[in-house]
């Protein structure tokens, strides 16, 4: 099982972060191209409005929360196959120890890559939001 881990660590976190940033930027361009097109004046409810408005923030927003934690997953693990390779040597060699914990802390630097642009998305729609139920407030007036 640890040689399994050992050759595919990096290529399912980072293919499990590669997809969430996909789907990151997918949603927040999408919602971006919504927000420019719709047209307040054809909603009559409130709740209609937040539905159609907060659509696919929610995945967002789950990606730039969870982001960090897929990478201390693989880090947690890569840590796991240093202190194994250890063992199977017998002897602690410091330059092993290094290399093993640098290489497993990329993982932890690649899932905050990944959620802090999710958030900084998620942030800026949900503003974009507020405003565009501001207007339609003022439009019912």
């Amino acid at each position: 099982m640890m040689d399994f881990f050992k050759a595919y660590l990096d290529m399912m976190v980072f293919g499990t972060l590669g997809v969430m940033s996909f789907f990151t930027v997918w949603f927040a361009i999408e919602r971006i191209q919504y927000y420019r097109r719709v047209k307040l004046t054809e909603i009559i409810h409130a709740e209609d409005l937040n539905v159609k408005l907060t659509n696919n923030l929610t995945i967002i927003s789950s990606i730039g929360s969870n982001a960090p934690y897929v990478g201390l997953l693989g880090t947690v693990l890569g840590i796991m196959i240093t202190f194994y390779d250890i063992g199977q040597v017998g002897e602690i060699n410091p330059n092993i120890i290094m290399v093993g914990l640098a290489l497993a802390l990329k993982a932890t630097a690649a899932g905050l890559v990944v959620a802090i642009p999710a958030i900084i998305f998620y942030n800026g729609l949900l503003r974009k939001v507020d405003v565009l139920t501001a207007r339609w407030k003022q439009l019912q007036t």
